[in-house]
């Protein structure tokens, strides 16, 4: 019987390329598969952080924010009860004993109303042997009383004066007045301590115009929002020539950090409308201001996030820039030093979507992080000489070896994940991450501008948005003064009912009114 030969060329070569198109087609079937994992793990990590985000608790707040909107006044009795008694309210997170609560002392410089309390002569008889009581010493205890805002109104009278024998004739009379008062809005009645109190409510407080005005309609005032707006308006115009100053002495210091936010602007033609920030310094006032740097929070309106922006501010401005990774800054003459909190924050996004129970390489990235951030807190209060030779010595190994487990990792794990685009973000921005570690001066993270711009951001909650350009400009002036005011540790209120008085009457000289020259006692 015979065999049908299957070793002839023509059978060899067809068996050959029906093996090469198997091969070709189980490739194609291998990328899909592995596309189909990844689509799969995108959306498992997008509906673990939905879920986290709904219901988990946020890595940068302590307490339950929740719980404190509804009931916060029992909460924190129950902990500072708790306390009180030493029961634990959380994990101890050291072996360091806590002290109990204390009450601070009340300020000595407010003014004091005393009480005697005594009891009546009848009492003041030994009950033993009925010989006089004599006064061996007494007990103090201090209350707190508030007195409600109390509003006068000032009504200035300018004397007028005229020649009699002047007015028996037919010569023309002259009359002298009293020159008008400086007022910071002339022709108006408002004053300086009323637009303080105005501008402080809302840009400190975050108190929009309408609920100021139905405050004042309790007192019996007819106060409108729009007048109020207006003098807002005015007021902005009258800092602006300080402000100017303030941008002048930013530019001028060695360091710089930067943000920005959306605003939305309802006359506007763009839809998305953005806030800048701009400061430098420290959030708390320098213990000597002499030898330390000024602290200025400035901010600028734009209608849009360009780059343009950000050099229209900055100028020629070539020291060094803190930011965070948006493009945007790229632009500017200045050397940007990146913010390792962004870094983390993406790493810890990647934490969330991780299995419960289990650890990965978020974890690590994350613990790295820490390490140095560690570094930075034990020299946080040495100079500059002493922060640039600990990073040298402790902060530049571990970034070597953070970077070379970076590009390691960055070919281990899809780029499309959330623990590859924290791994993409941290390559992409190395050069600013550890440009810190080049001079003392810098800091670890963009922190600095990101606490500066929240008071803006809280108050665009309760007011949502601007009216038109006009008033954002407007808004921008009146939150870098007072931010700034707040940085170099004097009152806003105080602050601004002193600028208000001042300009009004030397609208020109300006550097005796910057706020570390300016030293404020409240009467």
């Amino acid at each position: 019987m015979q065999t049908a030969s299957i070793t002839s060329p023509d059978n060899v070569n067809q068996l050959t390329e029906l093996l090469l198109q198997k091969d070709k087609l189980l490739k194609q079937k291998d990328i899909e598969i592995d596309n189909l994992k990844q689509r799969y793990q995108h959306i498992l990590e997008q509906f673990r952080l939905a879920q986290h985000q709904q219901f988990g608790k946020s890595s940068e707040v302590s307490v339950d924010q929740m719980a404190l909107l509804f009931n916060e006044a029992e909460q924190l009795v129950e902990v500072a009860a708790r306390e009180a008694d030493g029961i634990e309210t959380a994990a101890p997170q050291s072996s360091t004993p806590r002290n109990k609560p204390k009450r601070q002392p009340l300020p000595k410089d407010l003014p004091r109303e005393i009480v005697i309390h005594d009891i009546s002569d009848a009492e003041k008889i030994c009950a033993c042997c009925g010989g006089d009581l004599h006064k061996m010493g007494e007990e103090k205890s201090e209350q707190l009383e508030f007195i409600p805002a109390q509003i006068k109104v000032i009504e200035h009278i300018r004397l007028q004066y005229s020649c009699r024998q002047c007015e028996q004739t037919d010569v023309q009379t002259h009359i002298k007045i009293a020159p008008v008062a400086a007022s910071p809005i002339p022709k108006s009645f408002a004053t300086p301590s009323l637009l303080s109190q105005i501008i402080s409510s809302k840009y400190q407080y975050s108190l929009p115009l309408y609920r100021q005005e139905s405050l004042f309609a309790q007192h019996g005032i007819a106060l409108s929002r729009q007048t109020m707006a207006d003098w807002m308006l005015k007021s902005a115009a009258l800092f602006m020539p300080l402000h100017e100053r303030l941008h002048d002495i930013l530019l001028q210091q060695p360091v710089i950090h930067a943000d920005e936010t959306p605003l939305t602007v309802i006359h506007e033609d763009k839809t998305n409308c953005y806030m800048w920030l701009y400061c430098c310094g420290r959030d708390a006032p320098p213990e000597d201001p002499q030898n330390k740097p000024p602290n200025i929070v400035l901010y600028e309106y734009h209608n849009s996030r360009a780059a343009a922006c950000a050099n229209h501010f900055l100028r020629d401005f070539n020291g060094y820039l803190q930011v965070d990774g948006y493009v945007g800054y790229e632009a500017s003459a200045a050397t940007l030093v990146g913010c390792w909190a962004h870094a983390r924050r993406m790493f810890i996004k990647a934490q969330k979507t991780q299995v419960k129970g289990k650890t990965g390489k978020a974890d690590w990235g994350i613990s790295h992080i820490q390490k140095l951030y560690r570094i930075e807190h034990e020299i946080k209060d040495k100079t500059a000489d002493e922060k640039y030779q600990a990073r040298q010595h402790y902060a530049k190994p571990l970034l070597n070896e953070f970077k070379i487990w970076l590009d390691k990792s960055a070919q281990q794990v899809p780029p499309q994940i959330l623990i590859g685009k924290a791994i993409t973000y941290s390559l992409n921005q190395w050069p600013k991450l550890i440009r810190y570690i080049e001079n003392g001066h810098l800091n670890i993270d963009n922190n600095r501008a990101e606490r500066a711009v929240k008071p803006f951001v809280i108050g665009r909650k309760n007011w949502m948005f601007s009216n038109t350009k006009n008033g954002a400009q407007a808004s921008a002036v009146l939150y870098s003064i007072c931010e700034t005011a707040k940085a170099n540790g004097l009152m806003p209120f105080d602050y601004l009912n002193y600028l208000l008085e001042q300009l009004a009457r030397n609208p020109t000289d300006l550097d005796y009114l910057l706020p570390w020259n300016v030293v404020l006692t409240r009467t």
